[in-house]
């Protein structure tokens, strides 16, 4: 198995710069996860009658914070962008910074004058600066004010926008890019699959009978990161942390008993419980991190269909959902997704795998 047995080739026009006018009007591919390979092409707010009164749609809940700072060097003025990815103890992340090769230990970098600065403490690698804040405001009062939402790099391209100047969200960014279920967390990417559920589509899935548990898992930066070896075991995979609750793991476990199906809403999903199933007690209340990297060949246990979006090229989402069913499968459904113009990635259409 190779890097490149997961490479496709997509039009520029398909990458979708924005969201559907409406979160639940975004496209739907239906495909069986086993048997013969047929399409449904349906509309996201077609889920309730896709499912099966019993099944269990898992969540994650995890909040998008506003990760990017825009930020001027002390003395110099510079330009520098600040992106964080996690944090290590109250107001000390770890961070990229833009341009990486000129910010330095002691460097201080401000984002507004008198309300948010950060020193850089040290460099950490490839990029990655350990960042220490100080604010005049609380965390999330400093964050809401001075941040941008940390859209992914392909949509701040395709935007035009991919420069520290310019690559900045537009006022529908804060809104869209967060799951209307989002509470609490700290992730600096969206759970993707979750962005296309409204507050009535969650009803109407709960008035047929399908039931509903939330997870945390915090998304990280690396989600976006493509997988350079050519030998997928080679790649450095992310950790995220992430936490099941008592209520979540109660309903998981009654749904699989009662011989309904878990549904995976995203990868953030599927990667948090796969990763609680493959310990010796199983699913149950518990917070971590996982470094789970599911390839081609691995066995799962928690899930049974899988809601998520179509990935990158060469990505270990793509791996991943190739894993949950079939790598000829799912790039034949591509294949399919391409030719019927469907919108691919963050804000893009879904798959549903069942």
């Amino acid at each position: 198995m190779k890097t490149s047995d997961f490479d496709y080739r997509l039009p520029t026009e398909l990458v979708a710069r924005h969201p559907a006018a409406l979160r639940d009007h975004s496209g739907l591919l239906a495909i069986p996860r086993q048997g013969p390979l047929t399409f449904g092409h349906r509309r996201f707010d077609e889920l309730p009658r896709l499912l099966r009164p019993g099944d269990l749609l898992v969540l994650n809940q995890s909040r998008v914070i506003p990760a990017r700072l825009m930020a001027r060097r002390a003395g110099t003025g510079g330009k520098v962008e600040i992106f964080l990815i996690e944090e290590r103890e109250p107001l000390v992340w770890l961070a990229l910074t833009s341009p990486g090769k000129k910010v330095k230990p002691r460097d201080r970098l401000i984002v507004a004058p008198k309300e948010l600065e950060a020193e850089v403490l040290a460099f950490v690698g490839k990029g990655e600066r350990l960042v220490r804040f100080s604010t005049t405001l609380k965390w999330g009062e400093a964050l809401e004010r001075h941040g941008h939402t940390p859209l992914p790099p392909y949509i701040l391209k395709a935007r035009k926008r991919d420069s520290p100047e310019a690559g900045l969200e537009e006022p529908s960014d804060r809104q869209r890019y967060q799951t209307v279920y989002a509470a609490g967390g700290a992730s600096v990417a969206a759970p993707t699959a979750g962005l296309h559920f409204t507050d009535e589509l969650l009803r109407r899935c709960a008035e047929s009978g399908i039931g509903l548990a939330r997870i945390d898992l915090d998304v990280g930066a690396g989600t976006f990161l493509p997988v350079e070896s050519e030998e997928p075991a080679g790649h450095p995979i992310h950790s995220e942390r992430f936490a099941v609750s008592a209520e979540a793991a109660d309903a998981i476990l009654r749904a699989r008993g009662q011989g309904g199906r878990v549904v995976a809403v995203g990868t953030t999903v599927a990667r948090t419980l796969e990763t609680l199933a493959s310990q010796p007690e199983g699913i149950r209340p518990f917070q971590g991190a996982t470094s789970l990297f599911i390839l081609p060949g691995f066995q799962f246990r928690a899930i049974d269909a899988l809601i998520t979006n179509f990935h990158l090229p060469r990505s270990t989402l793509l791996m991943l959902v190739s894993a949950f069913a079939g790598r000829e499968r799912i790039l034949a459904a591509y294949e399919e997704a391409i030719r019927r113009k469907y919108r691919f990635y963050s804000y893009g259409d879904a798959m549903l795998i069942a």
